[in-house]
């Protein structure tokens, strides 16, 4: 049986904030907000009546499997970490695109600006023609423009590293191989179609031409990973993903995030074999990962199997010939 995670309460975080902005302010309260798997997310209440945001990297903060420390070579290795977000952080910042500002980066631990708007999900929610996602669309050819080297974290390809592989796309096929063999051990509707889900797999992968270009992407992009300033802008968070691969991996998950909203940052130019590939791949990643965590301490296991259950459908319908 698993230990009671320890999640940090105002005086834990105090020296933190004491750090950040000296010892004339004072922490005066702090919440943990929700959804977080790999950090916690803490808003931080200042006695200016001032907030902002930690970010705080520790075991009992990760639900992930932490047998194996992440290896930044490979472009899916678990987006966690300090570096990760600090790298992600100036290379938006050098394309032009907004996440939220940082205040403080210690060692374990990040203080950045509380982006105060509200998230673009629940704007659209109440506007579906709200203009910040025009914003967005403007942001992401910026950020999808702006090319790298190599494909890979960009913490990794900043630095000069190179990541393991051949491709982007032999990564995928690689991954989604894995995720199959995993899901199948986790989910017997899987296992009844692993051998003809592998074939499908292989023949998208074949029908995919060569390709060097690698852009800028956010790698997990939903509405509710934008947040808005008071005046629209859009600010993205969770961005320790932030990677150079292809530009189409990246609307696979925009299209399945944005739902009816994704019309408005669809692009023509995309590569409809990559698109079709990556599709598969990518739902058959949304149904083996979210198995996975259910099996440890994660808190809200209702939610992960609902996504599971989704992705597990439309796996099943896109190997029925679905379009």
């Amino acid at each position: 049986m698993n230990s009671p995670r320890h999640h940090l309460g105002t005086s834990d975080l105090a020296p933190l904030a004491r750090e950040a902005f000296g010892a004339h302010r004072r922490l005066v309260g702090s919440e943990r907000v929700r959804g977080g798997s790999k950090k916690g997310v803490y808003r931080l209440h200042l006695d200016d009546d001032s907030t902002a945001v930690a970010y705080v990297w520790s075991p009992d903060e990760n639900y992930w499997d932490q047998t194996r420390p992440p290896d930044h070579r490979h472009p899916f290795s678990p987006a966690t970490g300090l570096d990760l977000l600090v790298a992600a952080h100036d290379r938006l910042a050098a394309a032009g695109v907004r996440s939220p500002r940082l205040l403080y980066v210690g060692t374990d631990a990040v203080v950045a600006e509380d982006v105060t708007g509200g998230t673009l999900e629940d704007a659209l929610r109440a506007d579906p023609a709200h203009p910040a996602l025009d914003r967005l669309s403007e942001a992401l050819r910026a950020m999808h423009g702006h090319e790298g080297p190599r494909y890979g974290k960009a913490a990794l390809v900043d630095a000069g590293g190179t990541s393991t592989g051949t491709s982007c796309e032999q990564v995928v096929r690689d991954g989604a191989l894995r995720e199959l063999a995993k899901g199948a051990a986790l989910e017997p509707r899987l296992a009844a179609v692993r051998e003809p889900l592998a074939e499908r797999i292989e023949e998208l992968y074949a029908a995919v031409g060569p390709r060097r270009r690698y852009a800028l992407v956010h790698g997990e992009l939903g509405a509710d990973h934008v947040l808005l300033t008071p005046d629209g802008e859009p600010v993205l968070i969770d961005i320790e993903g932030v990677m150079y691969f292809d530009v189409e991996h990246e609307h696979v998950f925009l299209r399945l995030r944005f739902g009816q909203w994704y019309d408005r940052l669809w692009r023509p130019e995309m590569d409809r074999d990559r698109l079709r590939f990556y599709r598969l791949c990518m739902h058959l990643s949304l149904v083996s990962g979210p198995l996975t965590l259910i099996q440890g301490d994660f808190p809200d296991r209702r939610f992960m199997r609902e996504i599971a259950e989704h992705n597990l459908g439309e796996v099943l319908r896109l190997l029925n010939g679905a379009p």
